[in-house]
């Protein structure tokens, strides 16, 4: 038996698929959402063995649910317009259902999924979606039971953090389950500089630099913040700020 969850904030689209999974052998709904914070709470309570999931959603998209899950289960997304998303999934052992669809289209993805023999990663789409442009200009994280929704132009700095990273804001730190790569390559360039193989600023805080022991420096940001600078990073810097 397949236990699935539904994850779609369009009423219609969720009774359509509440239709064709009643009809279809093996398969069970336990529970249908409204948005990405219900599913989060959902998953996490009756651990499905599928989700149905929209990417368009209010509050935070189909994406960015995803990243707050250490190990989601198998997905099947369902989307209206993203034609980003679908080019995507055909480079990917995942399937999608491109609203409006039908009941031969959706067995059409159960097949698939049954047919993968387990969870297909869905690792790479969420790393591609993330680094889009949509996606760019807020970082979403999970504190204790909360969802904060974090924009770019808050982050002070970002701190390594062994397999995370630490986002500071002037409401504190937040963990993520991201790398300093991952933030190297998808923030803004010159707007954020990574200075250190532990710290990426944002340079809009900096107020000075100055030269610290042999070959390094420390940024001081106007939150009081005092950080390592490396001589690759100075560099950087220095290019920057066109200095």
């Amino acid at each position: 038996m397949i236990k699935a969850i539904i994850i779609d904030d369009e009423p219609l689209a969720r009774s359509i698929l509440k239709e064709y999974a009643a009809n279809t052998h093996g398969m069970e709904i336990i529970a249908e959402c409204n948005d990405g914070f219900e599913g989060l709470k959902a998953i996490q309570q009756h651990s499905p063995d599928l989700i149905f999931l929209d990417i368009q959603m209010p509050k935070i998209n189909g994406f960015e649910m995803l990243e707050l899950i250490e190990e989601p289960p198998a997905v099947i997304f369902t989307t209206a317009f993203d034609e980003y998303a679908i080019k995507a999934f055909e480079q990917n052992a995942i399937d999608y259902l491109l609203k409006p669809f039908s009941k031969e289209r959706f067995d059409k993805a159960i097949e698939k999924l049954i047919q993968a023999n387990g969870k297909p990663s869905v690792q790479h789409i969420i790393d591609e979606a993330a680094a889009s442009a949509t996606q760019q200009n807020r970082v979403v994280v999970k504190e204790g039971s909360r969802i904060r929704i974090i924009p770019v132009s808050k982050i002070q700095y970002i701190e390594a953090a062994d397999d995370y990273v630490k986002i500071y804001t002037e409401e504190g730190g937040f963990l993520k389950n991201r790398t300093m790569s991952f933030y190297e390559r998808s923030l803004l360039p010159f707007h954020f500089i990574r200075i250190h193989r532990s710290y990426i600023i944002n340079t809009q805080l900096i107020t000075r630099i100055d030269a610290y022991e042999k070959d390094s420096h420390l940024v001081k940001l106007n939150t009081g913040a005092a950080l390592p600078v490396s001589k690759t990073g100075y560099a950087k810097l220095k290019e920057a700020l066109g200095i």
